[in-house]
């Protein structure tokens, strides 16, 4: 990181006279290398993932996140510490790389920069939790550090061996103290009862001391809020948003997932959730227009694609619907994302994502969103967890719902669900 800020600092000329003709032919190179578009939809997902996730990972494992990161709050942001914005960033770009940073080693182009991913992830967890880093991730004020702790929390239960298992004792200890200091604050009456369970559920998981009746409130409250047909409410009332798929269903499959493990939820109590979640996963594919584009409705619609985790989690668990494919949500999700991240304006210079859409635009941000909400986006890229050889990224591609609609041919009848 020193070297590239030296670099800046000189003229056009003065880093010509500094590179000699070989090293200036290849950096060229590298240059025209980046340029390539992909011929794979993997590789497309996988080097874009790597792009939106490259400068939060990397700054945080430099101990230089707070330095370098370019933090940009909407216009109405509200009240709370804009300090959250660390965290956030971190949570959430930690849950959406997980299951791609799971995967075995190997010696591919993808393997290596798996590789260099996961070594940076680790350093960087280690980095932030010791004692007087300059990237100490605040947990003790503010509520919003129950929403990021969570995703935090959902980041060790999808990649335990390679994200938790290799980090320091220190830092694990210091993660589990962060985890249970949010118990003086209880989560909002809505979605955010989840943020408790999930956080509370992975203590459980490692054999830590946890809140049984914070583990509990969610998942109750939640089944109680079930509006039908693959919705939950976000609270009392149902929400045309998609919290549905931000943290309702893939947090309520993951933590009765581990309560299942423990003795404290039923088979059936799991397969409901499951269910629930498929009859969602049917909505959202189909929500995906014959162009590749989807509805803007809602609040937190700068989360972009992290609009898609529940369908993505879904394709990753190999639970898809019946009737759909595994290459048809990869074609659909692959064409969202051509869509969104190949706009100009979704990225500044630096390589930050910027409060937006599609492109920028800071005014249809949220009161409570600033640089570090954005990284939700990575919550759509979960398939990558499934290896190259996997039907998902396999199988040649294949239309998703609405292209084949209006293109008037065959596509299955929906129905609505009662459970």
């Amino acid at each position: 990181m020193e070297r590239r800020n030296f670099i800046g600092t000189l003229s056009f000329s003065g880093l010509l006279a500094f590179m000699s003709p070989t090293k200036i032919m290849a950096s060229e190179a590298l240059d025209k290398e980046k340029t390539v578009k992909p011929t794979d939809d993997r590789t497309y997902w996988y080097q874009l993932l790597y792009k939106i996730a490259y400068p939060v990972v990397a700054n945080l494992a430099e101990g230089k996140l707070k330095q370098n990161m370019v933090v940009v709050k909407s216009p109405t942001f509200d009240s709370r510490s804009a300090s959250v914005t660390y965290l956030e960033a971190v949570g959430r770009t930690y849950a959406g790389i997980a299951p791609w940073l799971a995967l075995p080693d190997d010696a591919t182009a993808e393997g290596k920069q798996r590789k260099k991913m996961r070594d940076l992830a680790v350093q960087g967890l280690d980095s932030c939790f010791a004692p007087n880093s300059p990237d100490q991730l605040n947990f003790e004020k503010d509520y919003q550090p129950i929403v990021d702790s969570a995703y935090l929390a959902q980041t060790f239960l999808r990649a335990p061996e390679a994200l938790w298992k290799p980090l320091k004792p220190v830092t694990k200890q210091a993660i589990v103290a962060a985890f249970k200091s949010l118990r003086n604050r209880k989560p909002f009456n809505n979605n955010w009862l989840l943020f408790g369970s999930i956080t509370e559920a992975f203590l459980m998981s490692i054999g830590e001391q946890y809140d049984e009746a914070r583990l509990k409130q969610g998942v109750t409250k939640l089944n109680e809020w079930y509006k039908g047909d693959g919705w939950y409410g976000d609270g009392p009332n149902l929400a045309f948003d998609y919290y549905n798929s931000f943290v309702i269903h893939p947090m309520m499959v993951d933590t009765v997932a581990v309560m299942l493990q423990h003795g404290m939820a039923t088979q059936a109590q799991y397969d409901l959730a499951l269910k629930r979640m498929q009859r969602y996963g049917v909505g959202q594919e189909r929500m995906i227009s014959p162009e590749g584009t989807f509805p803007p409705i809602g609040r937190s619609i700068t989360y972009r694609t992290g609009s898609f985790q529940a369908l993505s989690q879904l394709a990753l668990m190999k639970k898809l619907p019946q009737d759909i494919k595994p290459a048809q949500v990869r074609c659909a999700l692959t064409k969202v994302k051509q869509n969104m991240y190949e706009t100009k304006g979704t990225f500044d210079d630096k390589g930050w994502l910027q409060l937006g859409f599609c492109g920028s635009d800071p005014n249809i941000a949220d009161y409570y969103t600033s640089t570090g909400s954005l990284y939700m986006a990575t919550l759509s890229f979960l398939p990558l967890g499934l290896p190259a050889s996997d039907p998902f990224w396999a199988d040649p591609a294949t239309d998703w719902t609405a292209k084949k609609a209006w293109k008037g041919e065959h596509f299955p009848k929906d129905y609505h669900v009662d459970y």
